[in-house]
């Protein structure tokens, strides 16, 4: 999985780059706002597939004292910048050069060439989200892409999918302002393609930061994995025979933290409980193979905690 989600960022940074150098050499051919706001996307989505490498190096930095559970939340916090990114660069700056466009309408020259480079875009688009598409695949499962976008533990993946669907229905929008102002020889259309185009990134970045954030300052298991995590616990008759207490949380994409109050029969041995505790761990990480540092506490079930 991690290597899918890497691979799926190195597509959309290949795509990105060259798509972005095609779009400021069009944008100074034919002076179309549409152009220059689509190309003011492809590279903030560049710097942005940039930024989601970095973070993935970074959080591979082995534990020390400072950080004794690890470098992971990196993923996360550069996840949240690229969202930023998005928002600053990418929509406020278009929705700018919209207005501007729309207050100093100038002709469009060499429509022609424009178009091309957005149907070439296009197709280099398509090829980014069909990668990241397949990465995403085994994490989904029979969820809905919407689903999957808010309920993954997983930063890069939510960023290249919705980065790559935004930037191309950003192309169609750019192709219709272009192609109308040619048609109607009416530059107006450009600017109102132009500020569409910020506003549609603006969107996107809203929902990235709101889920980002959500991952940065830190979320637990899925119901399904917490679950998982409760049956492997109790171990069905042995020692562990309920779980009092359960808190969890990722501290990075596949690094669950599992923190528990079990309750175990009465009368073992110290040695007796170490080994059952073990067990229950060993059953716990069988369970969610994400669960890196499970700690567990044998506690007495009492009469209030029912």
């Amino acid at each position: 999985m991690a290597s899918g989600s890497r691979q799926a960022v190195l597509a959309a940074f290949a795509a990105d780059v060259g798509i972005t150098i095609a779009k400021f050499i069009g944008a100074a051919i034919t002076g179309s706002g549409s152009m220059l706001a689509e190309a003011a996307h492809s590279l903030a989505d560049s710097a942005n597939q940039g930024l989601l490498l970095i973070g993935r190096k970074r959080a591979e930095q082995e534990p020390d004292q400072l950080h004794p559970f690890g470098y992971g939340r990196n993923r996360y916090f550069y996840a949240f910048v690229v969202a930023l990114v998005i928002f600053s660069v990418g929509s406020l700056y278009s929705i700018e050069e919209g207005i501007n466009k729309i207050r100093h309408q100038e002709e469009l020259t060499d429509v022609g060439i424009a178009l091309a480079i957005l149907v070439v875009a296009m197709g280099l688009e398509s090829y980014s989200l069909l990668t990241a598409t397949r990465a995403s695949s085994p994490l989904k499962g029979r969820n809905s892409w919407w689903r999957f976008i808010r309920t993954t533990r997983n930063p890069e993946l939510p960023v290249v999918l919705l980065e790559d669907s935004g930037a191309l229905i950003g192309l169609v929008l750019a192709f219709a302002g272009v192609g109308l102002t040619a048609l109607t020889g009416n530059p107006l259309w450009d600017g109102i393609g132009t500020v569409a185009i910020g506003v549609l990134l603006g969107c996107i970045a809203v929902v990235l930061i709101i889920e980002m954030q959500s991952l940065l300052i830190g979320e637990g298991a899925t119901p399904d994995e917490e679950r998982r995590i409760r049956t492997a616990l109790v171990d069905g008759g042995g020692a562990v025979t309920r779980v009092l207490n359960l808190k969890t949380q990722y501290l990075a994409p596949n690094d669950l933290l599992v923190a528990a109050k079990v309750s175990m029969t009465s009368g073992l041995d110290i040695n007796a409980a170490a080994l059952a505790l073990d067990d229950a761990e060993a059953r716990v990480r069988e369970a969610v193979p994400a669960a890196g540092n499970v700690y567990l506490e044998p506690d007495l079930y009492r009469t209030e905690q029912r």
